[in-house]
């Protein structure tokens, strides 16, 4: 089971920065899910709200008046992509595309920095998946809010391509039976949503490839600045 850090790790640092990136790296993750839009000047901005906090469209401002807006640089996915990790080898880097704008540069980026470095895309807008899926070999996966009305075979929503191998569920929408029967249509299952460490231990328990989190202190080993040690789940 993979552990990935939702946004960097933003325990204390700001969401999507670098400083949460090389902190999530720093605490053992297996890797980090981020968030891709196109700033005003297309720059692959890494930003998760389509709106800064006075209410401005992202899609509006430069990279630079973002940065100035979000009170940090904002980074952009190139330079993103070089931070090391020294700790753990085929560091995993989930995409999120927030915009179907972003997707030629995004694929763009991606086929220069594959060399060494595992991907996963993913989006709640699915034909974005869909797109990707027929460019470029790299591991795809849809992001879901909800929970499908029958799953007894591989869903006519899911697209045909192998690379789209991955579901990303909403925690509260999964159980054991809707996991196993993706499994055996030949999706991998990752889960995101998780608050509490009860609910991070219960989603550890089941037949998950990998949790998505805010808190992953809470499935990995030494806990920040605590000293506490908690059991890492295998399966």
């Amino acid at each position: 089971m993979l552990v990935l850090s939702h946004r960097g790790y933003h325990l204390h640092e700001p969401e999507n920065s670098r400083a949460a990136f090389e902190a999530a790296m720093a605490l053992g993750v297996d890797g980090v899910e981020t968030d891709i839009r196109l700033s005003a000047d297309q720059k692959l901005i890494l930003f998760h709200n389509h709106l800064t906090a006075d209410g401005r469209e992202v899609a509006t401002l430069t990279h630079r008046e973002l940065s100035a807006a979000a009170g940090f640089p904002v980074p952009i996915l190139d330079e993103a992509l070089q931070l090391r990790c020294d700790r753990r080898a085929g560091f995993l880097w989930n995409l999120e595309i927030k915009t179907p704008a972003a997707v030629d540069q995004t694929l763009a980026v991606v086929e220069r920095n594959r060399a060494g470095k595992r991907f996963l895309i993913t989006s709640f807008c699915h034909p974005v998946i869909d797109a990707v899926s027929r460019r470029l070999d790299v591991d795809c996966g849809l992001l879901l809010a909800h929970r499908p009305l029958d799953f007894n075979k591989r869903p006519d929503w899911v697209p045909l391509s192998p690379r789209v191998s991955t579901l990303v569920w909403y925690s509260e929408t999964v159980d054991v039976e809707l996991l196993d029967r993706s499994r055996q249509c030949g999706l991998r299952n990752f889960v995101y949503g998780a608050v509490t460490p009860e609910e991070h231990q219960r989603l550890a328990g089941m037949p998950v490839d990998g949790i998505i989190t805010d808190r992953p202190e809470y499935l990995l080993g030494t806990v920040p600045g605590t000293g506490t040690i908690v059991t890492k789940p295998q399966t």
